[in-house]
């Protein structure tokens, strides 16, 4: 059953389902993730799991191995993944469909990527389809600047082109940044000062959302790193906050 709202009755938080139904809760712990933009492209939800990744999982890495890897996208994520990557291909392309990577991706990320020998990067470049039989075996790429088409060898495609947090029910209720990234902890202090809203003299614990009790882990938090493994650790460390929020307030 899905949650729909989230509502303050100080001491409790009330959270409203689907249904209509709604349940009582001392602390609410949000990790609702983020559903990631797909490929809108032929063979895109064909291959989906079977040569197409949204967004990297270590376990693929082994499979990797000594293959050719296509990253699509020219933001830190894809960058940070190119990199990792190239530890266990034999060779990766990031395709990125605008004219430079430092227009999306942090210097640091761009001077590594330069500096690996095995990452090509091709700019002004969009992926049109991708096609084999069972498993991913070609990905068709235009060159924007030259119109020209080309049908490649491809057998494992990561997309990075970005998502949204599954946050609209929080609406009104928690801070979120632009993106709809929900605000915990210090990056809810502006400079040194606390949310307008925040009714309690303490400042708000690390995962701590702009209501008090009510937390962030995850996908969905801002500035967290997206990763399963970042999740975990983000989900672990909220049942210690929460711990001591029941006991300290």
């Amino acid at each position: 059953m899905g949650v729909v709202g989230l509502r303050r009755a100080d001491p409790a938080r009330i959270l409203t389902l689907a249904d209509g139904s709604e349940i009582s809760a001392e602390t609410v712990l949000v990790a609702t993730g983020i559903s990631y933009n797909r490929l809108e492209v032929s063979g895109a939800e064909r291959f989906e799991g079977a040569g197409l990744y949204y967004w990297a999982a270590t376990t693929e890495s082994s499979s990797c191995l000594s293959h050719h890897v296509h990253i699509i996208g020219g933001a830190n994520s894809a960058g940070q993944a190119a990199i990792h990557f190239a530890r266990y291909a034999a060779r990766v392309t990031v395709l990125v469909r605008g004219d430079s990577l430092e227009a999306g991706m942090s210097r640091y990320l761009v001077e590594e990527i330069h500096r690996t020998p095995n990452i090509e990067v091709r700019l002004g470049t969009r992926v049109l389809a991708l096609d084999g039989s069972e498993r991913l075996e070609h990905i068709s790429l235009q060159d924007d600047a030259t119109g020209r088409r080309t049908v490649e060898p491809a057998n494992f495609v990561f997309t990075f082109i970005g998502g949204r947090p599954r946050t609209d029910w929080l609406h009104y209720v928690v801070d979120r940044d632009d993106h709809g990234f929900v605000l915990t902890g210090p990056d809810l202090m502006s400079p040194d000062e606390r949310p307008t809203s925040w009714p309690l003299e303490r400042d708000p614990h690390l995962l701590e959302t702009s209501v008090p009790g009510v937390f962030a882990a995850g996908d969905v938090r801002a500035g967290s790193i997206k990763r399963v493994a970042s999740g975990v650790g983000e989900g672990a460390m909220a049942v210690a906050i929460i711990h001591r929020y029941r006991v300290g307030g």
